[in-house]
């Protein structure tokens, strides 16, 4: 699956900016409209370490209204969240009608980063593609939109980055030991992913795959899958689309390319 995807694909800064800004708008009247009409909506981000999830969370919500969104970057589970149903602590931070969830990781790290490591049984780890899969049924059956997004880069653009990372000292801390660890078990996780992928994407519940060795590239096409996202809803609803220019059509190959939907899936992180 992943190896069918194209990371040269890039956007040029004169094309990038005017396309940025409109979609930037239109998701901000999007929003507004949610609002509006009382739908929830969870966006989560799931890729690879440096493929630039936490800047393109950043640059996603400076025009989102910070009364209507909620951005929560997962950890690890705490102590007391140990003894409860592994899938608690997320739903406390499901939220309300009208409002929108961002995750910076999530109940995905469940079939990633803990089973690559082992750090729970794998019979654990088996059964929580079938939980998060009943997870995200429940919350669409309830009304919530649900867009989940995986950052995609080669290991050898990893390395580049990390490198990169490591060459200046104001953000050298962002690269730890586990990170290289992570790395050199870059192949272990691309398993994990895969069958992440292909168990977990459904129609309620689509995965998009987002080719990030390009960063204006990767935001656009977040952007824009949102945006296309929020107004297929709306419509499908009956509510109406908020009054404003609707942003202009990226690049063709820009365009969403979502994994078939599977008939019966689940679950992942890294």
């Amino acid at each position: 699956m992943l190896e069918k995807v194209d990371l040269s694909k890039k956007l040029e800064k004169p094309d990038y900016k005017p396309l940025w800004s409109n979609l930037r708008t239109r998701l901000y009247d999007l929003q507004k409209a949610g609002w509006d009409a009382e739908i929830p909506s969870m966006i989560v981000f799931e890729g690879w370490d440096a493929a630039g999830k936490g800047t393109t969370i950043n640059k996603l919500s400076q025009r989102l209204d910070p009364r209507g969104f909620k951005l929560y970057p997962i950890q690890a589970p705490r102590t007391h969240e140990l003894h409860m149903p592994w899938l608690w602590r997320f739903w406390l931070k499901v939220p309300g009608y009208g409002q929108m969830a961002i995750f910076d990781r999530s109940w995905y790290g469940r079939v990633l980063v803990e089973r690559v490591e082992k750090l729970t049984p794998k019979k654990q780890w088996q059964e929580a593609y079938r939980d998060i899969v009943d997870f995200e049924h429940t919350l669409a059956d309830d009304g919530y939109i649900i867009m989940k997004f995986f950052l995609h880069i080669s290991k050898k653009e990893q390395r580049k980055r990390f490198k990169k990372l490591e060459q200046d000292p104001l953000n050298r801390w962002h690269v730890q030991p586990e990170d290289w660890e992570h790395h050199e078990k870059y192949d272990k996780y691309l398993v994990a992913i895969e069958e992440m992928l292909a168990r977990t994407d459904t129609e309620w519940g689509p995965w998009t795959i987002v080719e990030a060795t390009d960063r204006l590239w990767c935001r656009v096409k977040v952007l824009e899958t949102i945006v296309g996202r929020l107004e297929q809803e709306l419509i499908r609803r009956g509510k109406p689309l908020p009054v404003g220019e609707v942003p202009e059509e990226p690049p063709a190959e820009a365009q969403e390319e979502s994994i078939p939907a599977q008939p019966e899936p689940v679950a992942g992180e890294v």
